[in-house]
C-alpha cells in the first residue's frame, strides 16, 4: 500500500513538472516571436541606417534571433534562438523555430548581447534552411549585409552569397560574420507551439497555417516588406521626374 502511495506521488510529480515544462516552453516561444516583431519593426523605423530595401525585397527567407549570446573568454561562441520565416505562393510561412549556436576561435573577454537578422538570398541557400541543420562556412556561406536605404552598387550581394547577416547592438545596427555557426531547427518551441514536431521544409513551404502567436511577427515580416517595396517604388518615381 505504501509502496503504491509512493509510486503514484512520483507519477503526479512527474505529471506537473511535464505540465510546467509545457507551460514554460510555450511562454518562451511566444515571447521569441514577439521580441523577433519588435527586432523588425525597429529595424524598419530606421531606414537610413538598417536593411537596404532592394536587398529585403530580394530575400527568400528571414531569421530573426532577439538576443543572441556571443562572447567568452579566449574562446569564443554564440548562442540563441529565433524564428525564421520564408516566401511562398500566398505570402510568408508559418515561423519555424531556430537554434543558432557554435564556436570561433578567438582572444575575447566577457559576453554581448546582440539581435541578429539573417536573410537567405538564394535557393542554394533556401536549400541549407530547409535541411533542419546546416552550417554556415561549411556547407552554406554568410556575408556581412550592406547596411543604408540602398545597396552600394559595389556589393556583391546579388552574386552568390547565400546569405546576408546583420547584428544590432546597443543601437548600432551593422553587417555580422557568423563563420562556423550552427543553425538548426528547436524542437523544443516546435512542439510547444505547434503540438507536435513539424520539419523545417513542411513549416517553411507554407504547409503549415501560421498559430495565432504568431500574429504579430507574421505582421511585422509582411510590414516589413511592403515598407521595402513601397520605398523603393517610391524612390523609382523620383528618379523617373529628374
Amino acid at each position: 500500500m505504501k509502496r503504491s502511495f509512493v509510486l503514484m506521488l512520483f507519477s503526479l510529480v512527474g505529471l506537473f513538472g511535464s505540465f510546467a515544462w509545457a507551460g514554460s516552453a510555450r511562454e518562451d516561444s511566444v515571447e521569441r516571436l514577439q521580441k523577433s516583431a519588435n527586432v523588425l519593426k525597429e529595424i524598419m523605423a530606421t531606414p537610413d541606417k538598417g536593411i537596404p530595401e532592394e536587398v529585403l525585397d530580394s530575400a527568400k527567407c528571414v531569421v530573426v534571433v532577439p538576443h543572441l549570446i556571443k562572447g567568452g573568454f579566449i574562446v569564443g561562441g554564440k548562442h540563441g534562438r529565433g524564428v525564421a520565416t520564408c516566401r511562398t505562393r500566398t505570402g510568408w510561412s508559418a515561423p519555424a523555430f531556430v537554434s543558432v549556436g557554435g564556436g570561433s576561435w578567438g582572444l575575447q573577454i566577457g559576453a554581448e548581447g546582440v539581435d541578429l537578422v539573417m536573410l537567405v538570398m538564394n535557393d542554394q541557400g533556401l536549400q541549407h534552411l530547409l535541411s533542419s541543420k546546416f552550417q554556415i562556412s561549411g556547407e552554406g556561406s554568410a556575408a556581412a549585409g550592406p547596411v543604408g536605404r540602398h545597396a552600394s552598387a559595389g556589393t556583391d550581394w546579388k552574386l552568390n552569397t547565400e546569405m546576408l547577416t546583420y547584428s544590432r547592438s546597443k543601437g548600432a545596427f551593422a553587417g555580422l560574420t557568423l563563420e562556423g555557426a550552427v543553425v538548426e531547427q528547436d524542437d523544443d518551441s516546435t512542439v510547444a507551439i505547434y503540438g507536435k514536431k513539424i520539419p523545417f521544409r513542411t513549416i517553411l513551404l507554407g504547409e503549415v497555417k501560421p498559430p495565432a502567436e504568431a500574429a504579430s511577427f507574421m505582421q511585422a515580416v509582411a510590414g516589413a516588406s511592403s515598407k521595402a517595396n513601397a520605398r523603393e517604388a517610391k524612390e523609382e518615381v523620383k528618379e523617373e521626374k529628374k
